[in-house]
């Protein structure tokens, strides 16, 4: 675009029963110009429904976004989402997801990976309403630069919702000192008959495993381009199109480059 722009776009997706379907959004924007995109997205799932819903977040220039999503799962649904942040000067992932009927399970994967001064927020919410219900939950950041990246999830398992099973991580590499992370898993439970987990881990590139690789004349940047790769794979690797999962590697190999990283040749 050549001038500023302002954009908001409204998405509704209803899978019937017994429907299954692959949805995926793709944030991209052009040029140097400022531009804001306000986004909701309503997802609501019927008996037996299973969806994918990928989000790839590629923006450029002055790029900010706020992207809410509100998710309803009725009665032995699937639902995995994937978010993926390459890019942007600000962005704002909201992600909520309200289990109402049991034998319901929701996946949430997400992955950032921010330089220079860009700063994303995710904050999550699943609410376990009901018994029988399951929830998993990984998101991994890579931040470097001045960036910020911020994860803040909450699990609700209501009074009624026993035997719930409901586990949550968030997991981070800092790459500069100049880099920052806020991250804040919450469970919050009312019920009794329950497995819950959740944990956060921030850290920096093992220097014993960087030494393990130089010593075996692999150069520098490509030992901590091989430590990252290593780090986020589990997140691309639970992608289940191959074509998606191969052009994500594609835009990690991408991204690294511009932290001074490179694949071993």
């Amino acid at each position: 675009s050549t001038h500023p722009r302002l954009t908001y776009p409204r998405i509704r997706i209803a899978l019937g029963e017994n429907s299954q379907a692959s949805f995926v959004t793709s944030w991209h924007t052009l040029g140097q110009h400022p531009g804001f995109t306000n986004a909701v997205t309503e997802i609501k799932l019927a008996k037996d429904a299973r969806l994918d819903y990928y989000t790839l977040q590629t923006q450029m220039g002055q790029a900010y976004q706020v992207n809410s999503t509100q998710c309803y799962q009725a009665g032995q649904s699937v639902l995995n989402t994937y978010t993926f942040t390459w890019d942007g000067v600000l962005v704002r992932n909201n992600l909520n997801t309200y289990i109402y009927a049991p034998h319901s399970e929701t996946n949430m994967y997400g992955l950032y990976c921010l330089d220079k001064q860009q700063h994303v927020d995710n904050h999550t919410m699943v609410d376990h309403q009901v018994p029988h219900t399951q929830s998993n939950e990984l998101y991994k950041g890579i931040i470097t630069g001045e960036a910020t990246g911020v994860f803040n999830g909450r699990i609700y398992v209501r009074a009624e919702a026993q035997k719930t099973n409901a586990f949550q991580a968030n997991n981070n590499m800092v790459l500069t000192d100049q880099a920052t992370i806020h991250t804040k898993p919450q469970l919050e439970i009312w019920a009794d008959d329950v497995k819950c987990s959740h944990g956060a881990t921030i850290g920096q590139l093992d220097e014993a495993q960087l030494f393990y690789l130089r010593a075996r004349g692999i150069p520098i940047t490509s030992a901590r381009y091989m430590l990252l790769n290593a780090f986020v794979s589990d997140v691309i690797d639970t992608v289940a199109l191959p074509v998606l999962k191969h052009y994500l590697r594609q835009l990690l190999e991408t991204k690294l480059s511009t932290f001074g990283l490179e694949v071993a040749k």
